[in-house]
């Protein structure tokens, strides 16, 4: 079975970004998912997965390659059409509502592959999401803002295509942040990076959860996702395999069976 080489309880127990998160969210979720099933014809991609986020709260999908976490996570902001169950963000029922809907919600993602407009500027990128916001020097001083905000002010008249991998990652997140999420749903935005492109853009993780931002993260590197998560989801076949405190799920024998597989096999 494909996926990490270590087992999760012994990645968990890595502090390289600073241990568990030290922000407790409470009150009601933003987001609720329940029961969510996702069909393509006779193949059952994700079965009876929920699950409930808070302002402020970092949930974090996890398992092997195969897992259905990017098809859960598809399915949680529109890109993908939930064949059973049921999403509501604010109280409010969304589960067949289009993604450009669930946006001006208050919903927004970044893409596993960074999509800017290559021969726009930094801030040109930006501007085309601050504009759904804002018009005229207010939406210029809105999309500036964003890109203080993650660390890229000072490449602001620089083309995108010019942008390195970790810069990339940072202007597709203000392309996301510019339009003044409640609830943001993160595709892999650490995975390749150097470790200290990783530390930089934990920081800014965490920051934006401080700031009461809900966040879903699906990713791949292991000690990150851990050190960041509140709360983990770890999927294998669709299905759900554990959830709760991050190292409680590590520690999970059929999660370790899921990633290393079994000492028979």
């Amino acid at each position: 079975m494909s996926g990490p080489s270590q087992s999760p309880a012994v990645i968990a127990g890595r502090t390289d970004f600073g241990g568990q998160p030290v922000h407790a969210p409470s009150g009601p979720p933003l987001l609720e998912a329940s029961n969510i099933t996702v069909r393509f014809g006779g193949v059952v991609a994700v079965k009876d997965i929920s699950l409930a986020v808070r302002p402020g709260e970092i949930l974090g999908l996890i398992g092997p390659n195969g897992a259905g976490k990017t098809t859960l996570f598809n399915a949680l902001t529109g890109f993908v059409k939930a064949s059973e169950g049921r999403v509501a963000f604010d109280g409010r029922d969304i589960t067949h509502a289009q993604p450009q809907v669930r946006a001006k919600l208050g919903m927004a993602r970044t893409f596993q592959v960074e999509r800017p407009f290559e021969d726009l500027s930094v801030l040109e990128n930006v501007l085309v999401a601050a504009f759904l916001k804002y018009r005229g020097r207010a939406a210029e001083n809105h999309a500036y803002d964003v890109l203080e905000r993650v660390g890229l002010a000072d490449r602001a008249a620089q083309p995108a295509s010019q942008l390195n991998l970790a810069r990339r990652r940072r202007l597709e997140l203000a392309k996301a942040l510019a339009l003044e999420p409640r609830m943001l749903f993160l595709d892999e935005s650490i995975a390749g990076l150097n470790p200290p492109g990783q530390q930089e853009m934990v920081a800014l993780i965490r920051q934006l959860a401080q700031s009461g931002l809900g966040i879903v993260m699906v990713e791949h590197i292991m000690h990150v996702i851990m050190s960041l998560s509140d709360h983990v989801i770890c999927m294998a076949f669709g299905e759900l395999l554990a959830e709760g405190d991050p190292h409680d799920v590590a520690a999970h024998p059929d999660v370790i069976r899921a990633y290393l597989g079994d000492d028979d096999d």
